[in-house]
């Protein structure tokens, strides 16, 4: 038995796109069950849930008070049957192999889980969507993230996988999802399973589709949280090996333009490795808008949709830094 694990709220415009992909799929329903995490949905998510519930009884509609993602990952885990756990966006498709492949690479690998490769899409495609799918799938837009940038052709040995799926018992070994962290929460968790001597792989031949945001507020609204939560998530961890470098990197661009920026207030000079900074950034901004340029994009919103990721995420972490600040003296009060 497999347990899909799905977190939801107000997803009625991905929702039954994911669900059609899980109904799809090439595994015996008897051997599997779908649970839907719901956040108390104020849209139709949970009518549409509930419709195809009544269809396919191995999918399963469970309330989540708490509303947060990482409350309806342990809710789903606690509430599961499967030997394996699999998470997954409600934003995303499924290949109709990925459960025969998941449960073939853990037979043979002998891990803790197994990802595969994310590729990003966007509901409507038009030149500024298609340039935030590009930047989303560029090494210079999200670092070194694997499952994003780099096709797997056999098993690759990462540090963590999107929709990953679990042997139970690794929850078992060491805990469930730290639900003080909103977002985070599964890369966290990936580095206590790195940390206690587990492995993770990406393998081949399972390509999920994730729906991205395709326009540049939401873009900018959901960087913003994740650099917030990149040092909240330090925080309450009380450690930097919870992350990767990748994750500070728009941070350190941030403080490298505002550090010297201020500094040059009190002696002039300082203003010029700031400045350098920001035209090193820039040619390196051109330069990889005109290669990712086609006749899909165009490059003015290539570089615009770079500017929206990399500022909103390293603004993001500035905020978090007087946010934990507030919180430490908060405590100490």
């Amino acid at each position: 038995m497999i347990s899909l694990i799905i977190p939801v709220y107000n997803e009625e415009k991905y929702i039954e796109k994911c669900i059609n992909s899980i109904v799809d799929i090439n595994f015996p329903a008897l051997n599997m069950e779908a649970l839907f995490i719901d956040g108390m949905s104020t849209d139709k998510s949970r009518d549409i849930i509930l419709e195809y519930a009544n269809k396919h009884p191995f999918i399963k509609l469970i309330d989540n008070h708490k509303k947060v993602t990482p409350a309806a990952l342990n809710i789903g885990i606690e509430n599961s049957v499967g030997k394996y756990i699999v998470i997954i966006s409600a934003h995303s498709i499924l290949p109709k192999d990925a459960i025969i492949n998941f449960l073939k690479f853990h037979e043979e690998l002998q891990c803790d889980a197994v990802g595969g490769n994310c590729i990003t899409k966007v509901l409507h495609e038009n030149p500024k969507s298609c340039s935030i799918i590009k930047v989303l799938s560029n090494k210079f837009g999200v670092g070194n993230s694997s499952f994003r940038t780099k096709k797997a052709y056999k098993p690759i040995l990462v540090d963590t996988v999107p929709f990953g799926c679990y042997r139970k018992d690794v929850f078992y070994r060491i805990g469930l999802f730290d639900e003080r962290l909103i977002r985070n929460q599964d890369i966290e968790f990936s580095r206590r399973i790195i940390n206690s001597g587990g492995e993770i792989y990406l393998i081949p031949n399972t390509e999920f589709i994730y729906y991205a945001r395709e326009n540049y507020k939401d873009l900018a609204k959901n960087n913003l949280k994740n650099g917030l939560w990149n040092i909240l998530t330090v925080h309450y961890t009380n450690t930097f090996k919870s992350l990767s470098l990748r994750h500070f990197i728009p941070f350190i661009f941030i403080l490298s333009l505002i550090v010297p920026s201020i500094l040059s207030l009190i002696m002039f000079k300082f203003i010029y490795p700031s400045l350098l900074s920001f035209l090193a950034y820039n040619l390196l901004i051109f330069a990889v808008s005109l290669k990712l340029n086609d006749n899909t994009t165009k490059f003015v919103y290539l570089v615009w949709a770079f500017y929206t990721l990399h500022f909103s995420y390293g603004f993001g972490s500035l905020i978090g830094i007087f946010k934990v600040m507030a919180l430490k003296f908060k405590y100490k009060k």
